[in-house]
């Protein structure tokens, strides 16, 4: 079976509290998608946004999917793993300017989880009325809403 799903990260402070969500979808039906959220009392925007693709593969493993297809509007989440990580791991864990790069715990198992799973990562423009998006950001504020009680 093949899943889509649409992921995305909100924090009141960077770092605050924060919320991930992601919608999902199995075989493009968007009529029947499910809901998933969580939260943090104190973490990061970036954390968040890892934090929601990880778990999105980790339902495609519970769900005995054969392919997931992630849509983020995370440039950060997009283009670090598509393009990014792995030079940084051969750069030991450090940038093109070779800072260290943050969130190297939540890069590892999203890593581990991507390349051990048949995932794919697209960027989707965020805030443009693209439904399974909408819903994302509203999962993700109602998790960051959760965690400021």
């Amino acid at each position: 079976m093949k899943f889509t799903a649409f992921t995305d990260g909100a924090c009141s402070g960077n770092p605050g509290p924060g919320g991930w969500g992601f919608y999902w979808v199995r075989d493009g039906n968007f009529d029947d998608g499910q809901e998933f959220y969580g939260s943090a009392k104190e973490t990061t925007n970036n954390k968040m946004e890892l934090t929601a693709a990880i778990e999105a593969i980790k339902q495609l493993i519970k769900s005995n999917g054969d392919h997931l297809e992630i849509f983020s509007d995370s440039e950060y989440v997009v283009k670090g793993l598509n393009e990014r990580i792995e030079k940084w791991i051969e750069k030991g864990w450090r940038t093109a300017s070779k800072d260290p790069v943050k969130n190297k715990e939540h890069w590892e198992e999203l890593y581990k989880l991507f390349k051990e799973n048949n995932v794919s990562v697209d960027w989707v423009r965020g805030h443009n009325g693209q439904a399974g998006n909408e819903i994302a950001d509203e999962l993700a504020c109602k998790g960051r809403d959760e965690a400021k009680d």
